[in-house]
């Protein structure tokens, strides 16, 4: 019997009354892990109303009482960053130093949380007229909503519910349907550092909830991460009720590799930028843009990511695991296939790989293709899988060109030994995150996660014809329910543009 994964109301794990059960599978062996409810309405009313209730209480709770919640909290996840990282990495699929690094990114963040009453501090300004003193006061906002992805159970959900709760509001967390695992032992914990009853509710279903609890007028702002078409789709519901909303949405990153680059460091990098975390991460790289005669350095990756094989979560020798459902790998392998129909030369084929022991898993090995153009489908789409495309280009300026000709706008990176060329790229790209010699530029919690163009929707973003466009496009797609994200960090330089 399939575990029955429990709603959170009030405080309670209570199983769900609905029916309408989806089944959360292990995608390296299809095993049937737990069923997760699809909540109803009448569940759902509860939650909210129990939001409601809590967040009463909780936003005149003192900041430094917010704050030490969240230090009890991170103490909490640092003890059990195993324990949390092994459910994951059944969950997902991914190997256990990904699992560790996805539960401890989302660790960082709610150390960021603990320093929430310096963040929250007010201006003040004296004798702004004779006699007169203005000063501005940050308050919370009431039920807020994260809607989280299947590729970092454990990071996403803690850069949503530690941050609004600690800002003195409460949550509705809809967590991925396809690996709720991992959240609700986060949840878990929680509830034990001390977090009030209600505080934090957690309601699962896919798109019929979704729309619910965004349509529900005690729902005041909502946080999203996922792909453009949901993330459109959230954003454009949210904000046409005058609500917040912040959405982060798909990617296609490209890399920009120059003539007087360090060959090694290049290899090094790029392996894992492509291909780690099966490519399901929204800051993976997918485009490797050789300047010149580098291209010739194409063949040399190829010979590189031959020799990196996926495998199960506990393989000390496996690169990366499965994607997520046959579903994904049947869409991956379909891309690869029309990559080679319309005319790119496929280096490194990924179609086919065998896993000893695990003959139902859903494996994809790395795929490297060269001679890609811009009107390819591999070039075009967000694959979310380990394909990577090569395209040559004559100087930095056509760099440039080709990566602000992209609707989307995530992250770009750049390596170089010039410092001119670096300084020339970082601030002509229209990309929120750039890397100098550094494939993906994720930053810490204490800057701000910067998407353009239509990888990002929200207060801070930077709408330009391209996004424009994007969403014109993308405006009739509502039934691609599986949200999609995220990434990795490394040494060097990292720049973040708002």
């Amino acid at each position: 019997m399939p575990v029955q994964v429990p709603l959170l109301i009030n405080g309670e794990f209570v199983e769900s009354t609905s029916q309408n059960k989806l089944p959360v599978l292990n995608p390296a062996t299809q095993e049937v892990l737990a069923e997760v409810p699809c909540a109803s309405e009448a569940e759902i009313e509860l939650a909210i109303e129990g939001a409601k209730q809590a967040y009463k209480a909780w936003k005149n709770t003192a900041v430094t009482d917010r704050s030490r919640l969240m230090f009890r909290y991170q103490h909490l996840l640092k003890e059990k960053q195993r324990e949390i990282a092994e459910i994951l990495a059944v969950d997902t699929g991914k190997n256990i130093e990904d699992a560790m690094g996805d539960v401890w990114r989302g660790i960082e963040v709610v150390e960021q949380a603990c320093n929430i009453p310096s963040l929250v501090m007010g201006e003040t300004v004296e004798n702004v007229a004779r006699e007169v003193d203005t000063y501005s006061i940050t308050q919370s906002l009431g039920v807020t909503l994260g809607i989280t992805p299947f590729n970092f159970p454990a990071m996403i959900p803690l850069w949503m519910f530690p941050m609004a709760t600690a800002c003195g509001n409460a949550m509705i967390l809809k967590p991925s349907e396809q690996v709720p695992l991992a959240t609700m032992r986060l949840i878990e914990l929680f509830i034990e550092a001390g977090a009030p009853a209600g505080l934090v509710q957690v309601i699962h279903g896919d798109k019929d909830q979704v729309n619910y609890l965004l349509n529900h007028e005690d729902v005041v702002a909502t946080s999203f991460v996922g792909s453009v078409p949901v993330a459109a789709h959230v954003y454009r519901t949210a904000t046409n009720q005058l609500k917040r909303a912040q959405c982060f949405a798909g990617a296609k990153n490209h890399m920009v590799v120059m003539p007087d680059a360090d060959k090694a460091t290049v290899m090094n990098a790029l392996v894992g930028a492509t291909v780690g975390a099966a490519g399901q991460r929204c800051m993976a790289i997918s485009v490797i843009v050789f300047v010149g005669e580098t291209i010739k350095w194409a063949d040399d990756l190829a010979e590189r990511l031959r020799n990196v094989k996926p495998g199960a979560w506990d393989d000390p020798n496996a690169a990366f695991g499965p994607v997520i459902t046959p579903a994904s790998k049947q869409r991956i392998e379909s891309l690869i296939e029309s990559g080679i129909t319309q005319g790119a030369t496929c280096l490194v084929d990924g179609r086919g790989v065998v896993v000893d022991g695990y003959p139902d898993g859903n494996w994809v090995g790395p795929t490297l293709f060269k001679d890609v153009s811009t009107n390819m489908d591999i070039y075009q789409q967000e694959i979310f899988g380990p394909v990577v495309c090569c395209i040559n280009v004559d100087s930095l300026d056509a760099a440039l060109d080709l990566v602000n000709s992209s609707p989307y706008g995530n992250g770009t990176s750049i390596f170089t030994q010039s410092g001119i060329s670096a300084r020339r790229y970082q601030h002509e790209v229209e990309v929120g995150q750039v890397g100098i010699n550094l494939p993906i530029p994720v930053p810490l919690p204490f800057f701000s996660f910067t998407g353009w163009k239509g990888s990002f929707m929200g207060d801070l973003h930077a709408y330009g014809k391209q996004a424009v466009r994007f969403y014109t496009e993308t405006k009739t797609v509502t039934s691609n329910w599986k949200a999609t994200e995220n990434q990795s960090s490394g040494p060097n330089m990292s720049i973040s543009l708002k």
